[in-house]
């Protein structure tokens, strides 16, 4: 767990999406972790999914 501050609109249009694919915001925040490391393949934890 840990805690940061986001952009107000940018963290409304994620809860937005997590309501229209009615999934948890962590999951769609998790997933876009991943993604983004995957994209730098940062991480062995990337490429799991």
């Amino acid at each position: 767990m840990f805690t940061t501050q986001v952009n107000n609109d940018l963290l409304k249009e994620f809860k937005k999406l997590a309501i229209d694919l009615e999934r948890p915001i962590n999951d769609i925040l998790e997933e876009a972790m991943r993604d983004y490391l995957r994209k730098h393949d940062t991480t062995k934890q990337a490429k799991k999914k």
